[in-house]
């Protein structure tokens, strides 16, 4: 991908990108008004990062692919000399070296002493969902040398696990399609007034497994189960009669009103350090009444103290 220079000379990097060199007289101070948004992309080899690129390229996102991570702060620059042409930047780094996560690293802390705006979005998948996906296409795991597909996963995920821990947005692509993982860029990135903070509350049902993105997870398990009640047992949460069914067992509202408070608290601290985006899983057995019912409750809450909530339901309808 070639990036306009506005100064200075250009130079060709090894991932194919043009980036300007500048000049002495290009080293002037930009106003920090004149400083673009920035994303960057990066997960695991074929979670998606490519599919999450393309979409905020589609909304109108400056996106530069492989970008070596020292090169970014350069490329920030480059968007502040772009006079508001280049607003927002999405850069996808494909960390699989040792020195390429050091240049990450001290990327990043270069970006944060020039008080730059940053946000890390994180693909993740199973390893399951990643060996269908290479075997598919029949190519090899960038990674896995001599040894298989999952050595090569293995040693990407051991190598990103602490840029994992710093992401502000993990996407659990395991069970998504292209259509699923794009809706879900969408709904972070399309709206033209970025929200203070934006949560995801995701009802699941624990014999499938606790969902890998979740940063709480909230189990409802302690309430009877509506399953168990011949005539409710066809429905799900998002039914009336299931919903009174479930929020008339002690200790139901009570749970709600409590875990609501601790909600306000823990977002505070969310806004407070940056983080703009949480994902609330809640879980029953089956993920069809309990937590279905939950999730609804809890996502009114938080709409009603001005967050903007979106509710997913993993596992309803799958048995």
């Amino acid at each position: 991908m070639n990036v306009n220079e506005h100064h200075g000379q250009q130079a060709q990097t090894a991932a194919g990108a043009q980036v300007s060199t500048g000049t002495a007289n290009d080293k002037a101070p930009v106003p920090d008004a004149a400083i673009p948004e920035l994303v960057i992309i990066s997960g695991m080899s074929g979670a998606g990062r490519s599919t999450a690129a393309k979409c905020l390229e589609d909304l109108g996102w400056f996106v530069v692919d492989n970008l070596p991570p020292a090169l970014i702060p350069t490329m920030v620059e480059l968007g502040a000399r772009s006079q508001g042409n280049v607003a927002r930047i999405a850069v996808v780094v494909d960390v699989r070296g040792r020195r390429f996560f050091d240049n990450l690293r001290e990327s990043l802390a270069d970006l944060e002493a020039k008080n730059v705006t940053r946000r890390i979005v994180f693909l993740e998948s199973s390893d399951e969902a990643l060996v269908r996906r290479f075997e598919s296409v029949r190519r090899p795991h960038p990674l896995q040398g001599d040894g298989r597909i999952v050595d090569g996963i293995d040693a990407e995920r051991e190598l990103l696990r602490e840029l994992r821990g710093d992401a502000d947005l993990v996407i659990d692509t395991s069970s998504l399609n292209v259509h699923e993982l794009r809706a879900k860029m969408d709904a972070q990135f399309a709206g033209e007034e970025e929200p203070e903070l934006r949560a995801t509350v995701m009802s699941f049902g624990y014999k499938y497994g606790l969902p890998v993105d979740a940063d709480l997870v909230v189990d409802c398990r302690f309430l009877p189960n509506p399953h168990w009640v011949p005539e409710l047992r066809p429905y799900t949460g998002l039914n009336e009669e299931v919903a009174g069914y479930v929020f008339n067992q002690p200790g139901a509202k009570e749970f709600l009103d409590r875990y609501t408070e601790l909600l306000q608290l823990v977002a505070t601290g969310y806004r407070r350090e940056g983080k703009r985006y949480v994902t609330i899983a809640v879980g029953c057995t089956g993920g069809k009444h309990r937590s279905v019912a939950m999730s609804e409750k809890l996502a009114a809450r938080l709409a009603a103290e001005g967050v903007e909530t979106v509710v997913v339901h993993r596992d309803m309808g799958r048995e």
